[in-house]
């Protein structure tokens, strides 16, 4: 709940558009969930035609996020997570994983789609050291500004960013590099970012292919979204970090919590992730 003194959380009117696509929406469609329209879903269907396993995209980009917050809440001294882009409820929620294995963490949720902000609501009343703030990820200045999020965010002790699939829907003027590196100069010293992002291997012509298929079905869909970039240019997104062992990989080879006994689909080739620290 809010507290006394502390500014106003997910004040704004939420209105749900059912016409256009949400990529909130869309990603739950991908994960199976309920909280999603008829558009939703014809983007969901029109990747399966390019790769029948899409789903799995999604299913590899949470289960890194749930792995990666296990070990920052685990093996650092991160105790405050902001989360850019949180998408809606699921099982293992940033809050949850890291709540569970540190109960003083704190966390704060940056979202402006309207049902993700209607979810946001709810939230706050079930976890005094969770917050939501509706605003645009990818304008930094505003998000390092943002009174909610400095209200819970101390910005002179290290912190974990997260950037879990939402760079690759940016269809703004600005590199994302650029984007990326204005959130890292706000960052103290021993602050940690988590970022995947979708992959075009461009030295194999197969999976190079395949990025390009499911590419152009999220670009030319009702989302509009849906960026497949080479290493380098998703190298650029961690400008001045030091990547934690293993690096930047297959999200699902980010440190898996086992031995590997089935294959996985051909789609874990193309979506990437890594975590940084900054010195």
């Amino acid at each position: 709940m809010t507290e006394a003194g502390s500014p106003p959380e997910s004040a704004t009117p939420v209105h749900i558009d059912t016409s256009k696509a949400s990529i909130a929406r869309v990603y739950d469609a991908f994960l199976g969930g309920k909280d999603n329209y008829e558009v939703d879903r014809q983007v969901f269907e029109g990747v399966k035609q390019a790769a029948p396993e899409a789903a799995d995209l999604a299913w590899d980009n949470r289960e890194f996020l749930i792995r990666t917050i296990r070990f920052l809440a685990s093996q650092t001294d991160i105790s405050q997570f902001l989360d850019c882009g949180s998408g809606l409820p699921t099982a293992e929620n940033t809050h949850q994983v890291a709540q569970r294995l540190n109960p003083e963490a704190r966390v704060v949720y940056v979202d402006n789609d309207p049902v993700v902000l209607a979810h946001g609501r709810a939230l706050l009343e079930e976890n005094e050291k969770t917050h939501f703030s509706p605003a645009d990820i990818f304008q930094p200045r505003t998000i390092l500004e943002d009174p909610v999020v400095n209200a819970h965010i101390d910005f002179s002790q290290p912190l974990a960013l997260l950037q879990v699939g939402t760079l690759h829907h940016y269809v703004g003027e600005r590199d994302p590099g650029d984007i990326m590196r204005e959130y890292i100069e706000a960052l103290p010293s021993g602050s940690f970012v988590v970022l995947s992002h979708f992959y075009d291997p461009r030295d194999d012509d197969y999976y190079t292919a395949l990025a390009n298929r499911m590419d152009d079905r999220f670009t030319h869909s009702p989302m509009g979204s849906g960026k497949f970039r080479t290493e380098q240019q998703i190298r650029s997104m961690f400008p001045g970090l030091e990547l934690v062992d293993p690096g930047l990989v297959r999200c699902c080879d980010w440190w898996p919590d086992g031995p590997r006994y089935k294959q996985e689909p051909e789609v874990s080739n193309c979506i990437v992730g890594a975590v940084g620290r900054k010195p």
